[in-house]
């Protein structure tokens, strides 16, 4: 969404720009399971009118899930991907002790300010990854997925802009896909990796598709 301030004299006008995607650190991950937590949760601006298409929110979690998880095996092998469906199975066989991963409380690591991964999620996040990914350390949680209008402005850097932003292009997908992404190590409960990974598309899916191609750069 924009953020605009006047500046205080001159009559300039200044947006903030977001701050560029970070690649995922898979040379540092590779040959090693990661857990890839499901996503628990997307939103959309109403001016998207894009409700219908959300309106089975277990129905879009699970093909949001679908996207990210295909892209990740895809574009970065070398990171043995360990993904929702199987942490799903990992919990179902042990009731009691492994908590449900799409009830789990991952969307709270979307705040910025978050370095430790806080109780009772760091020790849920500990146990299904041991059960799942056969004591992997790693664990990569998609914290949020919004879509915003294209041309909209994450908080960022504050840049010169002119007074009246510039009508959309014809040709320029409508939307843009923000997908807040965290890497925490599991045995200590710290965030060593953030970002927001972002894509342009018509629909919810080729704007995902985008976002998560921006993790790893240098593909087609």
């Amino acid at each position: 969404m924009a953020i605009a301030l006047l500046a205080g004299c001159g009559g300039r006008q200044h947006v903030e720009t977001p701050a560029p995607t970070q690649p995922l650190p898979t040379a540092g991950l590779a040959a090693q399971q990661v857990s890839v937590l499901p996503l628990t949760l997307l939103a959309a601006e109403d001016s998207l009118h894009w409700q219908a298409k959300f309106a089975d929110r277990r129905a879009a979690l699970a093909q949001a899930d679908s996207v990210i998880g295909t892209l990740l095996t895809a574009r970065a092998p070398e990171v043995t991907w360990v993904l929702p469906e199987a942490l799903r199975k990992a919990a179902r066989r042990a009731p009691g002790i492994a908590p449900d991963p799409d009830q789990m409380g991952t969307a709270l690591l979307r705040a910025p300010n978050i370095e430790i991964v806080p109780d009772p999620l760091r020790g849920e996040l500990r146990t299904l990854v041991a059960l799942a990914a056969n004591g992997g350390r790693y664990a990569l949680v998609p914290a949020a997925l919004v879509y915003r209008r294209a041309g909209g402005q994450a908080v960022g850097r504050p840049v010169v802009a002119p007074p009246l932003p510039a009508a959309r292009p014809p040709d320029r997908p409508p939307a843009t896909a923000e997908l807040t992404i965290v890497m925490v190590d599991v045995r200590t409960g710290r965030l060593g990796f953030r970002t927001t990974a972002r894509g342009d598309g018509d629909d919810p899916w080729s704007a995902l598709t985008g976002a998560v191609k921006s993790l790893t750069p240098g593909l087609p």
